[in-house]
């Protein structure tokens, strides 16, 4: 079986370099030349822990393949994976699938024999039914094609791992379509075998199961961060409170780790893109509450500048170290990073703003490159005012205060993530405010240097 997929972007490279793992031969398709002559090298324009060496391996091996054209996919492949990008739409809410619709369309004109499309991306609710209608009418030429969508549940830091031992796999086809089951069936084979529940649905429960995760997962770090908010006003230990709820088996404690907020190009994205489809669908009021985990969220970075504020006395001619700038630890993603939004606004308020990120530095300073982007922790705290932990990488959770002394102007750190030993931090003469710990201790009592 000859599998291809379309859209080489962090999902479509991914799903590529995983699927020549299994043992299929893949093409691997997109219209932008460059990155098709990046990846046929062996080149990852990414950072992805694991991916580089598939990604290598079966390039070389010829399992792998790189293409631009859609008549030689059209051609040559037996299931189409659909694996583009759906950015929130400019001025919107909503999701832009015009790539999802050009790939779906370019696919239906050039295949000649049976096939399978199957959509990975994540899009609006009725995305799939409409498509699958569009395939039939634009095909014209020889072959059978089947339909499928099957949402892609990828971590970024975990993508190899999620794709090629995934958690669940979930399929929607059209009316217990048995060859599209059997087909897919084929393809997870190894998964199966590894006893992955496989969960065979409708094309609408399956875009839903997607968004539904991701607003829950959001929902969740906006729970623990409104409970942050309280901690940091009237006292208590988020972290503990956190502990505590996560063990009662209905709630666990993954996802409640109250900090800066989520971002990146998965929740955001999709909590807004799921409610721009309900208001379409005339359900307004039953997604409401996620305009308020939406709104949790962003409060923290507010929170996070204001305690800057808070501490210095004010932020013009400040020197401020920022740590991470991604929106994750193993990843360089810095879409809708808080850590990069941080930084930002504190530039943009008078601060002298040193960033240091192990992966982000050159995609942040594509977004943002005015900020000073330097090689190491080092040179991100020197001479800093205050240090501002920002991204949790395991670099940063394993500094000690004697890593930073001796280079910083005021001994001052913002645990953002929540990921320091407070204790053995303030034992070091340190001051330490983290989300959700109150903090209110005077200016003489931190020993503040310049600015006031």
């Amino acid at each position: 079986m000859r599998i291809t997929v379309i859209g080489t972007g962090y999902l479509g490279a991914t799903h590529a370099a995983c699927m020549a793992e299994l043992g299929f031969d893949v093409l691997g398709v997109d219209i932008d030349e460059r990155k098709i002559e990046q990846l046929a090298a062996g080149q990852l324009p990414f950072h992805e822990p694991g991916l580089p060496e598939l990604l290598k391996k079966h390039t070389a091996s010829g399992k792998l393949r790189f293409t631009t054209s859609f008549e030689e996919a059209g051609a040559w492949g037996d299931v189409h994976f659909i694996g583009v990008g759906t950015p929130q739409k400019p001025g919107g809410y909503g999701a832009d699938i015009r790539y999802v619709d050009a790939a779906a369309l370019s696919l239906a004109q050039h295949i000649t024999k049976d096939a399978l499309i199957v959509g990975k991306s994540t899009v609006p609710v009725g995305t799939a039914r409409r498509l699958a209608c569009l395939v039939q009418e634009k095909h014209t030429g020889p072959g059978t094609i089947r339909f499928a969508w099957n949402p892609e549940f990828l971590r970024e830091g975990f993508a190899v791992k999620d794709t090629i031992s995934p958690d669940r796999l979930v399929i929607g086809i059209e009316d217990r379509d048995l060859d599209a089951e059997a087909i897919l069936r084929e393809v997870y084979a190894s998964q199966l075998a590894a006893e992955t529940p496989m969960i065979f649905t409708d094309y609408e429960t399956a875009e839903l199961v997607k968004v539904a995760a991701n607003a829950f997962l959001a929902t969740k770090i906006s729970f623990i961060n409104a409970f942050s908010e309280v901690t940091e006003f009237v006292g208590g230990d988020i972290r503990t409170l956190a502990d505590a709820i996560g063990h009662d088996a209905r709630i666990g404690r993954r996802f409640l780790n109250a900090g800066v907020g989520f971002g990146g190009g998965c929740l955001p994205k999709d909590i807004r893109a799921l409610q721009a489809r309900v208001s379409e669908l005339g359900l307004d009021r039953t997604m409401r509450f996620l305009t308020e985990v939406d709104e949790i969220n962003l409060r923290r970075r507010d929170r996070v500048v204001a305690l800057t504020e808070e501490i210095l006395g004010r932020l013009n001619g400040a020197t401020v170290g920022i740590l991470g700038v991604a929106f994750k630890p193993d990843s360089d993603d810095v879409r809708d990073s808080p850590a990069l939004d941080v930084a930002a606004r504190l530039f943009n308020a008078g601060a002298d703003v040193n960033v240091y990120d192990p992966q982000g530095n050159a995609n942040a300073a594509k977004r943002f490159p005015r900020l000073n982007y330097v090689d190491s922790v080092p040179a991100a705290v020197r001479d800093a005012q205050v240090v501002i932990l920002l991204t949790e990488w395991q670099e940063f959770k394993n500094l000690h205060p004697e890593d930073l002394n001796g280079l910083v102007a005021n001994k001052i750190i913002i645990d953002g993530r929540n990921v320091l030993n407070v204790q053995e931090w303030e034992d070091a003469d340190w001051t330490v405010a983290a989300l959700g710990r109150k903090f209110e201790p005077s200016r003489e009592a931190i020993g503040l240097n310049a600015p006031v």
